[in-house]
């Protein structure tokens, strides 16, 4: 269940959206998520177009985790278990697809793809009820095949378990641009520099500049999404320039910050 009482699109119908029909390959779920909504780890018998037509929206497996502002959406194959949460106020606008109807369509894993003006307008398309059979059997072909990967990579964070390396993980969560090596941080938490490298690497399989590094460009996703200038979020995150900040991006996420979040129009 979620926070705000919604429940997610489960394995079943019974409580989820109306599954595809023979007429409907594609179903498109609608869901109003304020802030801190989150649906709980759960699947669905459909693949799944996880898209948020306003705000950030958060989704997470054991395959990654990504944030995804209106431009980007997930698809999330059937049977894959996954959780969803928005961050701040967001508007989730979601076609749930038969599997039967999109052999075409061979992502075994979470894909991200982009989502422009006509996705959106054929999203928007598929959500009246008043279609003829044939209007749209044709926008849901043109929608699956319109869907288009571009190359961003998880941005997961992994907690780390150990209480010395926890209080380093909750302490750089509230302050990103904290930039003390280990060495530093061992004289806080009572272990060598040594020691403490050893557990981020048992604890999170990332090194402690990399765990750090995919820290801070998590952190500035939210604050790119408020339109806020690259300067300001460098200078947040921990960054000296808006350069060296969009070159971390890049080599983190795939893209630069400017391509995961278009400027407004």
């Amino acid at each position: 269940m979620s926070q705000n009482g919604q429940r997610p699109p489960p394995a079943t119908s019974r409580h989820g959206p109306h599954p595809p029909t023979s007429d409907t390959a594609i179903f498109v779920g609608h869901f109003t998520m304020p802030r801190g909504t989150s649906f709980t780890t759960h699947w669905h018998p459909f693949h799944q177009l996880a898209w948020s037509a306003k705000g950030l929206l958060r989704v997470s497996s054991e395959k990654g985790s990504w944030l995804l502002p209106p431009s980007l959406a997930l698809w999330i194959p059937a049977g894959l278990p996954h959780s969803t949460g928005s961050e701040g106020d967001a508007v989730m606008r979601s076609p749930y697809v038969d599997p039967a109807s999109c052999p075409q369509i061979a992502w075994t894993e979470p894909t991200v793809v982009a989502v422009g003006p006509l996705q959106r307008a054929l999203v928007d398309h598929l959500v009246r009820t008043d279609l003829a059979p044939e209007a749209r059997s044709r926008a849901e072909a043109v929608l699956l095949d319109v869907l288009s990967p571009v190359p961003v990579t998880s941005v997961a964070v992994p907690e780390p378990r150990d209480p010395r390396t926890r209080a380093i993980a909750q302490a750089l969560t509230a302050d990103p641009a904290d930039g003390r090596p280990l060495s530093a941080w061992g004289t806080q938490v009572g272990a060598s520099a040594r020691t403490l490298a050893r557990l981020f690497v048992a604890e999170t399989g990332l090194a402690f500049g990399q765990w750090r590094e995919q820290l801070r460009m998590q952190s500035a996703m939210p604050l790119l999404a408020d339109g806020l200038t690259l300067e300001t979020v460098a200078r947040h995150v921990g960054y000296a320039s808006a350069s060296s900040f969009v070159a971390a991006f890049h080599r983190v996420v795939g893209v630069t910050p400017r391509q995961y979040f278009p400027a407004r129009s």
